[in-house]
């Protein structure tokens, strides 16, 4: 496994990998989820790359990027077993030089949801996903389903970008008890980490509403509000249920819903969702 820093030495340990080359982006702090992402890529692909920058534009002034934390030699030992070929763990110059003026913005996906929480969020992730797909030219980049937004918001990037790449989302993977993994959950006191397993058991719930046979998009939004409403330490940021692909709010009768939410247990705000109907439903614990 070799571990990069510069941008021209990634170009020339690129150059000798063999294709197809998977990419797994992450902002470190690795956990199982990460993993299953490079396993993934290592199924499917010749080469495996990973790129480790917690990226500084897609934080708001409010965010936590100082305290965002940062172990790269743990990332390190976590990867090396699992036969990733490239490592890159750049400085932020290299990603934004001095004076750089550029951005990339991807339109309506990015009004609600997160991009309402966090306005500027997904036009720093845009843009850096945009630089790591033109550094490494991987043919699959891999991401996982627990950022549900941002996979729908790459994926139309890559497409309205016309990039060779194909975006492959995994299952987000959870503990459990049902809870997703984040790297945010290392900051969770142990009653929080309890707490925060409301955010599985809401989505839970409505998915067993609507697998009963409920098609009303507000009920299941109302089926997720009364388990979180039975959590004290759980302050919800919103509750939704979404068109899959164009992440519009839905009301009435729905087929197919991305059911998500974002909730604040203690200091940390954490996100989860699920996919119902169209033969996709998905289960929210192991």
């Amino acid at each position: 496994m070799r571990v990069v820093h510069r941008l021209e030495e990634l170009r020339a340990s690129r150059a000798g990998l063999a294709r197809p080359l998977g990419l797994v982006p992450t902002m470190g702090a690795l956990h199982a989820g990460h993993l299953s992402l490079v396993r993934r890529a290592r199924a499917e692909c010749a080469s495996v790359a990973v790129s480790i920058f917690v990226n500084p534009t897609q934080f708001g002034p409010q965010e936590d990027l100082q305290s965002y934390p940062r172990d790269l030699e743990r990332d390190l030992e976590l990867l090396r077993p699992e036969g990733v070929d490239l490592v890159w763990a750049p400085e932020v110059e290299e990603l934004y030089p001095p004076g750089d003026r550029c951005w990339v913005t991807v339109e309506g996906l990015t009004r609600g949801l997160e991009g309402e929480r966090r306005p500027g969020h997904f036009r720093g992730v845009a843009t850096v996903v945009t630089k790591l797909f033109h550094a490494f030219e991987p043919q699959q980049a891999y991401f996982g389903q627990k950022d549900a937004q941002q996979a729908t918001v790459i994926r139309r990037m890559a497409r309205d970008l016309l990039f060779p790449i194909e975006i492959v989302v995994c299952p987000t993977l959870r503990e459990p008890d049902g809870l997703a993994l984040s790297s945010r959950n290392r900051s969770l006191s142990a009653e929080e980490r309890r707490a925060a397993t409301v955010l599985s058991r809401a989505l839970r719930a409505a998915s067993d509403t609507f697998a009963a046979g409920e098609r009303d998009a507000e009920r299941l939004r109302q089926a997720m509000r009364t388990v979180l409403a039975s959590e004290p330490r759980a302050r919800p940021h919103y509750v939704s249920a979404a068109d899959v692909e164009t992440l519009e709010e839905l009301e009435g009768t729905v087929d197919r819903a991305l059911l998500s939410m974002a909730v604040a247990i203690g200091a940390t705000t954490l996100i989860d969702n699920v996919i119902v109907g169209g033969g996709e439903q998905q289960a929210t614990s192991n």
